[in-house]
């Protein structure tokens, strides 16, 4: 699980992985690769595995994908029924529909397969995620959001500013200017912004220039 990283940066090199996001805000969970034995190391860690909300699967081999059907039937012998989002490459549907033929399933749940593909696949609760095809096999680039720098209040009060929606706007860094020419600039009331983290998942250590330079400011590297 990545929740805190204390460190500059960091390299994981261990194959054959799963890794989870577990959003502070809101109870989703999402999973990076599926590997055999993914249930349990959600039980084993004390995580509830209907709070999973979105899976990303790198490629179709089987140490990525190996967990998948046993942990989608999982969801639905517990009653899931809130909609499941999974990224993966375009074969993956057919995969699971022979699975679900053999096994004769069906979920109880609405199971959304977006095709991955370059560029920017989430954008939700401050997070980004990008793909990089590479040869049918995906890295990912997980980047947070710069996160706003502390309001000094004394300093508004100091310049008779009123409580309001003017200082969410400050906060933000916006700056105004007054009929006398006067610039009340949102930065001299805020320290720096916090930039975000940057985490690069490569599923093999064997890199190409574009990959490399997609994981330069990389504040933590995950081999899978």
């Amino acid at each position: 699980m990545l929740r805190y990283l204390y460190f500059d940066t960091y390299i994981a090199n261990n194959t054959n992985i799963s890794f989870l996001i577990k959003l502070p805000a809101i109870k989703d969970t999402w999973l990076f690769n599926c590997i055999e034995g993914s249930q349990f190391n959600f039980l084993n860690q004390g995580f509830k595995i209907n709070n999973v909300s979105k899976i990303i699967i790198p490629s179709l081999h089987i140490s990525s994908i190996a967990g998948l059907l046993g942990l989608l039937s999982t969801l639905n012998l517990i009653g899931r029924t809130k909609s499941l989002h999974l990224y993966a490459p375009i074969d993956l549907k057919y995969y699971l529909d022979l699975g679900k033929k053999y096994s004769k399933t069906n979920f109880s749940y609405i199971l959304y397969i977006h095709v991955l593909k370059t560029g920017l696949i989430i954008n939700q609760y401050g997070c980004r995620i990008y793909a990089l095809d590479d040869h049918n096999c995906y890295q990912f680039f997980i980047i947070e959001s710069a996160q706003s720098g502390t309001f000094y209040l004394y300093k508004a009060k100091n310049n008779y500013l009123l409580p309001g929606p003017l200082y969410g706007k400050l906060k933000k860094g916006f700056s105004f200017l007054f009929p006398d020419g006067f610039i009340l600039n949102g930065s001299h009331f805020t320290s720096s912004n916090v930039l975000g983290y940057q985490i690069s998942c490569l599923l093999s250590s064997f890199y190409t220039r574009k990959v490399f330079e997609g994981m330069y400011n990389a504040r933590l590297i995950l081999f899978m």
